[in-house]
């Protein structure tokens, strides 16, 4: 794994990279409040087949906070890092926030994309797990050490193992000047005065429509953020798409249940 940076849309964007330069480009988008260190086992798992970049989007992990975060700038960064490090046609796989910013990004640029992966996210979102994720980002981000939020953030997720869920904290926080420890994610984004903007499901929609490279939705069996009739629209409005479902996973797929979200994503990326 190589650490880089890169200047993109006047922001300095930090990025992870994986294996050989002369392996098909994989690209991976996290979640809200992630980074791309949350890629880090999957990527380990896939580098001898992939040339994998997983980008810390705007406001997330080292790349740098912003005054925008509409969705519209969110294509813009994944459309000026791939053609900064011309990477296309490439595979392109997000989560949450981050499978909302990729079909969003092939729906305005759908020659760029081989294959894409669209996790656990939709056009529309069940409320049950808005609320909840809302909930989380709006609880104390003051911590007196790591310890603290894993405890909070295993008690609201029995699944993941303990380690995997540590070295999410630990990537997920950064320690203050006066010792204690925050999130590292940018604080207005939890902002209960400032609502992070969503674009309007029929424009979502309209974007899936216009989507024709091969596409694998992936939905945690046990969601409460992406409802199985979505999921199901979604594979009709897509016009080359398939659905599957990771048993023992919530929203969270990949850390729920690492084996299960590889064995789901994997034959599919390779086209097998």
């Amino acid at each position: 794994m190589q650490d880089k940076f890169i200047q993109l849309n006047h922001l300095r964007f930090h990025y992870l990279e994986w294996g050989e330069a002369s392996a098909p480009p994989l690209v991976l988008l996290h979640g809200i409040t992630s980074s791309a260190h949350g890629w880090d086992k999957f990527a380990a798992a896939m580098q001898d087949r992939f040339h994998i970049f997983a980008l810390d989007q705007r406001g997330h992990g080292e790349t740098e906070w912003a005054s925008d975060y509409s969705i519209e700038r969110f294509v813009q960064d994944t459309d000026e890092f791939a053609r900064a490090l011309k990477i296309a046609p490439f595979a392109l796989l997000g989560l949450s926030m981050g499978g909302r910013n990729a079909y969003a990004y092939v729906g305005n640029f759908p020659e760029t994309v081989a294959r894409l992966v669209i996790v656990d996210i939709g056009p529309e979102v069940d409320m049950r797990g808005g609320e909840r994720i809302r909930a989380s980002m709006l609880a104390s981000d003051v911590f007196d050490d790591p310890a603290e939020l894993f405890q909070r953030m295993r008690a609201a997720n029995p699944r993941p193992a303990d380690e995997d869920l540590r070295q999410r904290v630990m990537n997920s926080v950064m320690q203050r000047a006066d010792g204690k420890w925050t999130w590292r994610y940018d604080k207005s984004l939890r902002d209960p005065d400032r609502p992070n903007p969503r674009p309007d499901p029929a424009k979502s929609w309209a974007w899936l429509t216009k989507i024709t490279c091969p596409t694998l939705v992936v939905r945690g069996a046990e969601s409460d953020l992406l409802s199985r009739a979505t999921a199901e629209r979604m594979t009709r409005e897509i016009s080359n798409c398939k659905l599957v479902e990771v048993a023992n996973a919530g929203h969270t797929v990949p850390l729920d249940n690492p084996r299960g979200f590889l064995d789901a994503v994997m034959p599919f990326l390779l086209n097998e």
